[in-house]
């Protein structure tokens, strides 16, 4: 497992300067001038010459792009022009708040999902679960934004449970129950259409392993029904749902931007819009590489999770 774990790093270096490529090659192609963002419609041509040839903009790309990557490798990925400050803290703090989003919402999504998968499928074509592919589809269907909207006005406005902006209060401390507090909302709106996949993937894959030879077999020898589903069945369908739960965690990590608008939640979504509306190409550079890094992280941790829950899963000699 070693060894593959080495390829699969490498095959990842290769993804992220693939992405960096296209990235730098998008952003500095578009239209605009960040020069004359940073200085305004008033500045003077000599001194935007001046600002452009401090930032490297009068280089030809591929020494820009070239500068960029050395930079990136030394820890160095460059400075806001909108904000003025150095971009890796400033992606690192605001992925850390989208991270532990994803994360809470995940969870509330796995919580969910696999257990209303599990009871949907061992009560298969009964009324609980004619309403449990319902309540799924309801999950599928509904957008972002409106849900949000919609818990936004119940629970924060009319209810007053939970606060509806932001992460903490202005002027407070941040403490892990205000974190959950103002997470809650935005974590239940995130976790719908994940939990509604997962629960579908949960149904298909446990009618799929309770049909197997070696369920049958258990159920004969007189293994109570709760150790059948539980203890043969639930571990075997569980490899599909490990996949679908590692894709919506990189779904959930690049996805977050409607749902930062809505709450005011300050993540990388935000950030990377508000990038990209100031043409802050290096805020916007380390926000999306950020971004991937992630996602191809998060499916090494499934492909190696794999192992643990069949052990006649092998990664030995092959390819990668």
């Amino acid at each position: 497992m070693a060894l593959y774990a080495v390829r699969r790093i490498l095959a990842m270096g290769l993804v992220l300067l693939g992405v960096s490529v296209l990235v730098f090659l998008t952003l500095h192609l578009r239209p605009g001038d960040p020069a004359l963002i940073m200085l305004g419609p008033h500045a003077t041509d000599e001194a935007l010459a001046e600002l452009r040839h401090q930032m490297g903009l009068d280089l030809p790309l591929p020494t820009q792009f070239a500068r960029w990557l050395a930079g990136l490798l030394h820890g160095d990925w460059g400075r806001s022009i909108q904000l003025k400050t150095p971009v890796l803290p400033l992606v690192l703090e605001r992925w850390a708040n989208s991270a532990w989003l994803a994360v809470f919402g995940t969870a509330i999504a796995v919580v969910a999902g696999v257990p209303v998968g599990l009871v949907s499928a061992v009560r298969r074509r009964s009324l609980l679960d004619r309403a449990a592919m319902v309540a799924v589809l309801v999950g599928f269907s509904v957008p972002v934004f409106w849900l949000g909207l919609l818990l936004q006005l119940a629970f924060g406005l009319h209810l007053g449970w939970f606060p509806v902006a932001g992460m903490k209060e202005p002027g407070e401390p941040a403490t892990w129950a205000g974190f959950l507090r103002h997470a809650a909302l935005p974590a239940v709106t995130l976790a719908a259409g994940p939990g509604a996949v997962i629960a579908r993937m949960t149904r298909s894959a446990m009618l799929e392993a309770l049909a197997e030879d070696y369920v049958r077999t258990a159920r004969a020898k007189g293994v109570p029904p709760a150790g059948v589903v539980l203890r043969h069945a639930l571990k075997n369908a569980l490899i599909p749902v490990v996949t679908i739960v590692g894709m919506q965690v990189g779904y959930l990590l690049s996805g977050e931007i409607l749902l930062e608008i809505v709450f005011g939640w300050p993540g990388l979504g935000l950030l990377m819009i508000n990038g990209i509306l100031a043409q802050d190409f290096p805020v916007v550079q380390g926000a999306i590489l950020l971004v991937a890094a992630s996602y191809v992280l998060v499916n090494l941790a499934v492909d190696l999770a794999y192992a643990a829950l069949d052990p006649r899963i092998s990664y030995g000699a092959g390819p990668a």
